[in-house]
């Protein structure tokens, strides 16, 4: 079938990004907007707005019912979820299903599979990948008994979670219930689903991930991305391909999320998430992540692709208009998430009004953002108001590039984390690449200290 009126059910940045695409394709976009969003970017391009409930996010952007009666008025062939809100939601697609309307993204069957973190482990097992020691707990008990097995320190994990939340890090006995009832109760409050599994931690562990596409028969992979700059487990910059592997980990890598996503005869874009365990020189399956990501534009920078017209193409029933071979990688790309927070207080969000918004242009220099000066940054969603993403022949260049784009970026009336990525590009471990998932902790205790050093001499 051939997709001619799409539903864009998202907001902010991916909201414009999927129209943009949309309206080279020749497509119809309808966006569906809450009230707080009827006067955006993404309202503004969109061919049609429908309003789908008040501000708050249950109310509009995760209700499926409202969702799909915005698409059924509009009378569109399909819904793209873009990411986050009901993007991985099963309900939705077999709404979408019940309906008649084309859900750009994986079946009901794989949502499922891969939504239940326990469910995604067992089939990573089924699929021969390795996992982190670890398991599902019912009592504290058990958990006791599971962490002295794996080893100290452990991981609390929420079996329904994402972005961090329910995710606890627990190093001695004596911390673990009160911790675990901690973490099902965050998890409980999130996601509607108190359940909890531990895994070993992994201390110098990097995050790295591998976006695939598969068309339910033949699966390709795009390359690696290194996710490993992260604030309590939310990405804060991306780069790809993951820099620093050795290259027979990174084609091991590239097996492994093949070989997973076959398992589940996926269809559209996923990424399979993976925890390198430097010490060891290995690596485990994680999660993996049905929809399309915030850093899918390093990918597409490598790739040379259009990874929302590849699931438009794919949801349309089409085979895989690529094979691996024609999949090419050159350079490397970074990307910045550039969010309306104080990062001297404690990351505290900043809505407002945007007196003043200038990004960057140049070779090599692509800014995904739903902003422009006059914009209003409502206090009820996400923080993230642009993404600065830079190409280069290499890591040195993309690097440099970066650094010039960061320092002709300009956004007034909100305060914004753009001076934490300037601090950021200019450290020397940064730059020789491959940090894990410690080093940004450490970074900003160390900047805190020097802080305090400053003022007792300055004291003195």
């Amino acid at each position: 079938m051939t997709i001619r009126r799409i539903l864009i059910a998202n907001r902010g940045e991916i909201a414009v990004r999927i129209v943009r695409t949309c309206q080279r394709l020749g497509i119809v976009t309808v966006l569906a907007a809450s009230e707080a969003d009827l006067d955006s970017q993404a309202a503004r391009l969109a061919d049609q707005t429908i309003c789908i409930g008040p501000p708050k996010s249950s109310a509009s952007y995760l209700s499926v019912d409202a969702v799909v009666g915005a698409a059924l008025a509009a009378k569109v062939d399909a819904i793209h979820p873009g990411y986050g809100f009901l993007s991985e939601n099963q309900r939705l697609a077999q709404a979408c299903s019940a309906v008649g309307i084309i859900f750009i993204g994986p079946t009901e069957a794989q949502l499922d599979a891969v939504g239940d973190k326990l469910k995604a482990r067992s089939h990573a097992l089924a699929a021969g990948l390795p996992v982190v020691p670890g398991g599902e707990v019912d009592s504290v008990e058990d958990a006791r008994a599971l962490a002295e097995k794996t080893g100290w320190p452990i991981l609390i994990k929420a079996v329904s979670g994402g972005g961090g939340r329910g995710m606890k890090l627990v190093h001695e006995p004596d911390q673990l219930a009160a911790t675990i009832e901690l973490a099902m109760a965050e998890a409980h409050a999130s996601f509607g689903d108190p359940r909890v599994y531990l895994e070993r931690y992994v201390a110098s562990g990097r995050h790295v991930e591998v976006q695939v596409l598969g068309d339910g028969e033949n699966v390709i992979h795009l390359g690696t991305r290194d996710c490993s700059i992260q604030r309590r487990y939310q990405k804060l910059v991306e780069e790809a391909p993951a820099p620093n592997l050795r290259d027979g980990l990174r084609a091991d890598m590239h097996c492994a999320a093949i070989t997973f996503a076959k398992h589940l005869e996926y269809r559209g874009l996923g990424t399979v998430e993976l925890l390198v365990d430097c010490e060891r020189d290995t690596f485990y399956f994680l999660e993996m992540n049905a929809r399309i990501q915030v850093e899918h534009p390093v990918t597409e920078a490598i790739c040379g692709l259009d990874l929302v017209a590849e699931q438009i193409a794919v949801a349309e029933g089409k085979p895989l208009r690529l094979t691996q071979d024609d999949v090419h990688l050159t350079g490397h790309a970074i990307e910045c998430r550039i969010n309306a927070e104080d990062w001297t207080q404690d990351f505290r969000p900043s809505p407002g009004t945007v007196s003043r918004a200038v990004f960057p242009l140049g070779e090599g220099v692509r800014v995904d953002t739903h902003i422009q000066t006059g914009a209003r940054v409502p206090p009820f969603y996400d923080s993230l108001l642009a993404k600065l993403i830079v190409h280069g022949t290499d890591r040195t260049q993309a690097l440099e590039r970066l650094r010039h784009a960061l320092a002709q970026c300009v956004i007034s009336g909100v305060s914004t984390n753009l001076p934490m990525h300037v601090e950021l590009m200019q450290q020397e471990e940064f730059a020789r690449g491959g940090v894990n998932t410690a080093y940004f902790p450490w970074f900003l205790e160390n900047r805190a200290t020097a802080l305090r050093d400053q003022r007792v001499a300055k004291g003195n």
